[in-house]
Formats: structure tokens, sequence, C-alpha cells
């Protein structure tokens, strides 16, 4: 009877532990442990005090939003699990695993039983579940030995949509427009100063042409009527002038709405109640038997 207490009383302080370390790991901002260590404590829940259940409930669900949930089903039961590398450290038939979002690699190995790999692209809030099964040789008393039949893969259908937040979809809109207005900002301005060149070029030869005029002197411009050559060199100028003037407004206006387009890609909008992981360009180190190198990733 009081191995049975001890027992139980370990559980319960396993299990009380477990959600604690949950708890100041979602604090932290470390969902994916904090979703790991909330889950395995949640596993005891008839041992934990029904104020503990709450709390360790309501912080599973404030850490579920920033993670991916995978059920995973490994055959045979014994096989070792591998996830990006790292193995689980306990075996079981089904496992519930936590993911940050992103993509994954898990691979499952045995004894006598080829790997089995399955590269996993973890949405956040989403749930996946798929069974892995490992080729293995098989006795056979008629034919000796043969291989055993993969199981299908089975996954789940698509998550379903969660309804937006007012924020869902304006700054990728707006991306849009601030590219489209640089483009089209900077094009005008370079077009109205290609203009202004020329029509620089064309008051220089009107200018060199009336100078060359014997009967022309250096104040002839000053009182001449509209209709004038004189007049005419005004007229020249003052639209070069204009067109200089609104097109280097117009590129310096393109450049800064394209520098603040470009910044808004680092920009992180979780204070508008965003996940940075969705909104902001992720940058990973790869490092396979084949490859080297970095993956850039990013939602806009």
């Amino acid at each position: 009877m009081e191995a049975a207490d001890a027992a139980t009383s370990t559980e319960v302080e396993r299990a009380e532990l477990a959600g604690e370390l949950g708890l100041c790991e979602l604090a932290l901002h470390k969902y994916r442990d904090a979703a790991e260590h909330l889950a395995r404590s949640l596993e005891q829940r008839e041992a934990l005090p029904e104020a503990l259940q709450q709390r360790f409930e309501a912080g599973q669900r404030n850490a579920a939003p920033h993670v991916a949930r995978l059920v995973l089903g490994v055959d045979p039961p014994d096989a070792e699990v591998l996830v990006d590398g790292q193995r689980i450290g306990r075996t079981a038939r089904t496992y519930t695993l936590f993911f940050e979002p992103g993509q994954h690699m898990v691979r499952g190995r045995a004894t006598g039983c080829k790997d089995a790999l399955h590269s996993l692209r973890a949405v956040a809030g989403a749930e996946h579940e798929f069974t892995m099964p490992l080729l293995c040789a098989a006795a056979s008393g008629a034919k000796g030995t043969a291989t055993a039949t993969p199981t299908p893969v089975r996954a789940l259908p698509p998550p379903r949509a969660q309804a937006p937040s007012p924020w869902a979809s304006w700054p990728g809109t707006l991306r849009v427009v601030g590219i489209t207005l640089a483009t089209g900002t900077v094009s005008t301005g370079a077009i109205l100063m290609i203009s202004a060149s020329k029509l620089d070029q064309d008051m220089s030869a009107r200018r060199d042409q009336l100078m060359t005029d014997p009967g022309s002197s250096s104040s002839m411009c000053w009182q001449a009527p509209e209709r004038s050559p004189c007049g005419e060199l005004r007229r020249l100028r003052d639209a070069r002038n204009l067109s200089d003037r609104v097109g280097m407004a117009l590129v310096i206006t393109g450049g800064v709405i394209g520098a603040a387009t470009a910044a808004s890609f680092f920009t992180d909008f979780s204070f508008l109640g965003r996940t940075p992981a969705q909104e902001r360009v992720n940058v990973s180190p790869v490092v396979t038997g084949h490859e080297r190198g970095v993956r850039i990733e990013g939602v806009w």
C-alpha cells in the first residue's frame, strides 16, 4: 500500500513539475518546449488537482497557435525515431510531437529494417498525422525471406481555416502597393528628368542660333514680347526647370517608398497580434549528407 502511494506521489510530482516548467517556457516564448512539457503533464491529468489542470490546459491553449502538432505512428513500434537528427529518447507506437513552423525531417530506423524518412513542413496552429512504416525483412516458411508491405501514409485533411484577424492581410497588400508606387514614381521621375535634359539641349541650340544673329545683343531679351525668339527661349527654360524639379522630387519620393517597403520585410508585426515567424524572412542553415547552405523563407 505504501509503495503504491509513493508511486502515485511521484507521478503527481513529475506531472506538476513538467506543467510548471511548460508555463515558464511559455512566458519565455519557447513555445515548442512549452507545448511538449504541458502535454506531457496533462497525460497524467487524473493525478493533478483540478486547479493545476486548468492552469496547464490554459497554457497549452496559449502555446498551440505558435507550434505545429504531429501525431506520428511508427511500425514496428520499437523503431527509433529522430527529428532533425535528434533522438526522441523513448519508444512507442504513437508519438505526439510539436514543431516550430518550418521544414523538418523525421527519420525512423530499426535493426534489420530500411530507414524511413518523411519531410514535414510544419504550419503554426495546424495538426498533422501520418504513419511511418519501415521496410523490414520478414521470415516466411514457404519463400524464405520476403519484404513487408508498407502501410500507406495517412494524412489528416488540411486544417480548417481560422477567421483572419483584422491585420491578417494588410502588410502584404501595402507591400505590393509600395513596390508599385516606388516603381511608378521613380520611372516617371526619370522620364521627366530625361525630358528636362532634352529641353536644355533645345534651349542651348536656340540660344546659340539667336546669338549668331548680327543684330543680337546681351540685353535684347530683357523686354522681348512673348511671341519673339526670346519669349520662346524663356518658355523652354521654364519647361526645363519644371520638368527637372518635378522629376527629381518623384525620384526621391520613389526611393523613400522603396526603402520603407524593403524595411517592412524585416519588421516584426507581433505587436498587432500577428505571428512574427510568419511575417518575417527566416534564414536557417542546412547541412545534410548531400548539400550545405542556407534556406531563406518568407511570407508576404
